[in-house]
């Protein structure tokens, strides 16, 4: 092909575009410019590809959104079980929608453990929507140019990936999901968490300034999705764009239905068995959540069925017989022995033990705080792996204790005698965290008494030098981990009174909650 028919196909392709007055006069003079290169120059092939590639993005073509809000509630149902805030929220979004005809779209960020369904959540959006789907991964990204485009002048340059996604989606209102926005790194290419600052401000980037397009782009039809396991690592101005929405862990009985809807008939259809083929029964399933699994989504839960039905696929393709329902009892054959041992709260059996309640990225925890008391000089030990912020609770604890040594019925003379040791089990794993000062103030005042603390009792909150109680957070993860551990009682802040009234009445379902405001109504009622 010569450069004339080059031109005209060019051309022709610009006369049925929909576009801004202003980007049609770019167009012609860089179209212009491309007819005084010569064919053989590499300047051409340059010039010839940032043509194209400003004719394949979309500018004023839009999908049309479907605004049958029954409609997009059904599909959000049928896809994801739980979620409500999320949900609630799309809801919201196309409601405004549908009342005002255009609106700058929110930037939602969605975080918690993985294997929740963050990402699945925006496949499913865009299909309740009708938009085009466009899923940029953000894991391990350090050059900026990713996010903002290479300058065309320079060899290779390319667009950034969010106009990439944008040409390939052939709309420019997509639903573009930026999974793992907590995991950007940076170096001496630029920082890429800074560059999105602009595409992910709804104020600012009507205005988006691509390097190689070297035009402002309008991405304010967009509705951006970002998914991150943690916030802490995202930049604070970043953050400060986002509309942030906890995705928390599933309840046991939620898993249950999960598996049963969706993840039995999906391993089903992907293993070449039946739609009614193979059932698992409700005892099984539990067991499989208690005994199989530790986690706080249902990543686990899904390998594991699909073992059960890969071990199913082999007997009926070797004709074996086979279970047509899977009760407890077949576990152990078609996966073997119980691999999760979840901490059970065995009690509290003697003076000095204490279960805590921890917030990890995978989702709640439970964990022990022990205490020992022997004759000495008044030292303080403490072992098991302790961080910073946990070695400081224990110092504070200790010190509070010194203070005010009739709480451990002692007199001060007999408190400086004696030495005490504090070790949270599972040395190997480092611990740390500001939730556990009054779980050690605690634990070391029952062995300093020589007195077990009530059964069933777990607890959560920080304390003061002067005695306060402070509220913490990761409390929904936390209650999951203590309803797991067969805890009734769970001891935390006044100031976490809200968080508990925000949390759906299942969550809290067979639990009691003891609020207090100083050490002394914690130790009050724990004995």
């Amino acid at each position: 092909m010569d450069d004339g028919e080059d031109l005209d196909a060019l051309k022709a392709r610009a006369e049925k575009k929909d576009w801004p007055k202003e980007i049609a006069e770019t167009f012609e003079k860089e179209l212009n410019r491309l007819g005084r290169y010569n064919t053989n120059s590499p300047d051409y092939s340059i010039q010839y590809n940032y043509l194209d590639f400003m004719l394949n993005l979309p500018w004023n073509e839009t999908s049309k959104d479907n605004l049958d809000l029954r409609h997009a509630q059904k599909v959000l149902d049928d896809d994801h079980y739980g979620l409500d805030t999320v949900k609630d929220r799309i809801i919201e979004y196309l409601a405004v929608l549908k009342l005002k005809g255009n609106m700058k779209s929110p930037i939602l960020c969605l975080y918690g453990p993985p294997g929740v369904g963050k990402t699945s959540l925006g496949r499913s959006i865009a299909k309740a929507l009708g938009r085009k789907y466009v899923r940029i991964s953000l894991g391990g990204m350090h050059d900026e140019a990713e996010i903002r485009g290479h300058r065309k002048t320079y060899v290779g340059a390319l667009p950034g990936r969010i106009l990439n996604g944008i040409a390939r989606a052939g709309t420019s209102n997509p639903v573009i999901v930026l999974d793992e926005i907590d995991k950007l790194s940076t170096d001496f290419k630029g920082d890429p968490s800074s560059a999105l600052l602009e595409a992910l401000d709804p104020e600012q980037n009507t205005t988006f300034h691509d390097n190689y397009l070297d035009l402002d782009y309008d991405l304010s039809k967009v509705l951006f999705i970002t998914t991150a396991n943690s916030i802490s690592p995202v930049q604070p101005a970043l953050l400060d764009r986002m509309e942030v929405i906890n995705v928390t862990g599933y309840l046991a009985e939620e898993k249950m239905q999960i598996a049963k809807h969706f993840l039995l008939p999906k391993q089903l259809r992907e293993h070449g068995i039946d739609k009614g083929g193979l059932k698992i029964d409700s005892a099984a399933l539990r067991e499989i959540i208690d005994q199989y699994t530790h986690e706080s989504g249902v990543r686990g839960l899904e390998k594991q069925i699909a073992k059960i039905a890969r071990v199913t696929a082999k007997k009926i393709a070797m004709e074996q017989e086979y279970p047509d329902t899977i009760k407890k009892e077949h576990l152990k054959e078609y996966l073997g022995l119980p691999t999760a041992f979840h901490d059970i709260q065995k009690g509290n059996e003697g003076p000095g033990i204490v279960t805590g309640l921890a917030w990890t990225s995978m989702g709640g925890e439970i964990l022990f705080v022990e205490s020992s008391v022997s004759g000495g000089k008044g030292l303080l030990t403490m072992t098991g792996s302790l961080g910073d912020v946990m070695k400081e609770s224990a110092t504070i604890a200790y010190q509070y204790i010194k203070a005010h040594p009739e709480m451990a019925k002692l007199s001060s003379e007999q408190f400086a005698a004696k030495d005490i040791h504090v070790h949270v089990p599972e040395g190997a794993v480092p611990k740390d965290g500001p939730s556990a000062g009054i779980t050690m103030v605690t634990s070391m005042i029952s062995a300093l008494r020589g007195e077990a603390i009530r059964k069933g009792i777990a607890m959560t909150g920080e304390m003061t030098l002067r005695g306060r109680v402070l509220p913490v957070g990761g409390i929904k993860e936390k209650i999951l981990a203590a309803k797991r551990a067969g805890v009734h009682t769970i001891v935390l802040s006044e100031e976490n009174r809200k968080d508990i009234e925000d949390i759906k009445e299942i969550y809290v379902k067979g639990l009691s909650f003891q609020y207090v405001r100083t050490i002394d109504d914690v130790i009050n009622f724990v004995f």
